[in-house]
């Protein structure tokens, strides 16, 4: 299905939601109709003068705590920093009443192009689309669907380029699970956290895939966390990341091998 293309915000702090925190807001948004990408607490909407309208349902947001401890004796890199998973419920704007959502931000007309990656994706032959706001895979017209590159917006841990490119890698990757490809059907092994664990496939690809084509020259920090928070909804299966990782490395095998034998 698809997913609003804005990184979600809070309304409060005016911070960017990061990791899986993205993901769980663009899906519930794309589900229930959301355009905006404003979130905040109930609290945080009362403080802003808003009220919270009645039978609105919430969504799960995950952020980290640092506190300082005492570092392990000897241990040259324990800084005495740890960090620790807390979660909140969050309401979308549109379900709140006495506020005056701005809208989305202006377009910022082309990105820059990187050659690597545009190359990498032609050879895979994919079907991709480019209009209206959302991203996304869609199995049954299989074609991937990507926002206008002049909507993309940057963020502080990634540029617009960077978010452009790490998306549509993203779904290329879910693309590679069609039957004529991969063929990566994920409800036996996962049964209810199929979408849980596909995610984590495509995510493990991306960021694969990123550094293969010249997205980024290492892992990012986002692509860690994003992987660390599918797994925590897969926590109850030790196995989940090496089953993931097996998928994702067999999806990056099978583009690779669409890419033209240098000569």
């Amino acid at each position: 299905s698809g997913r609003p293309l804005w990184i979600p915000e809070n309304a409060s702090s005016k911070a960017a939601y990061n990791g899986i925190n993205i993901v769980n807001l663009w899906v519930a948004a794309e589900l229930r109709g959301f355009t905006s990408p404003l979130w905040a607490t109930y609290r945080q909407w009362s403080e802003l003068g808003a009220q919270v309208v009645k039978g609105a349902k919430s969504e799960l947001v995950i952020f980290y705590k640092e506190y300082d401890v005492d570092p392990v004796p000897d241990d040259d890199a324990d800084d005495g920093k740890r960090r620790v998973a807390k979660a909140s419920r969050v309401f979308n704007v549109a379900e709140v009443e006495g506020f005056d959502d701005p809208g989305l931000p202006e377009r910022l007309g082309p990105i820059e192009r990187i050659e690597k990656a545009d190359r990498f994706i032609a050879a895979c032959n994919a079907d991709v689309h480019h209009g209206g706001d959302r991203a996304y895979y869609a199995p049954q017209t299989d074609h991937i669907q990507m926002p206008d590159e002049a909507l993309f917006c940057g963020t502080d841990t990634m540029t617009r380029n960077e978010g452009y490119y790490a998306v549509l890698l993203h779904e290329l990757t879910h693309w590679t699970g069609h039957k004529s490809r991969c063929d990566r059907d994920l409800t036996t092994r996962f049964g209810k956290e199929a979408y849980a664990a596909e995610e984590l496939v495509a995510e493990i690809g991306a960021a694969m895939l990123c550094a293969e084509t010249g997205v980024t020259q290492d892992t990012r920090a986002d692509h860690a966390q994003y992987i660390a928070n599918w797994l925590q909804l897969l926590k109850s299966d030790p196995k989940a990341i090496f089953t993931a990782a097996a998928k994702a490395s067999q999806a990056v095998a099978w583009l690779k091998a669409k890419q033209p034998i240098a000569s």
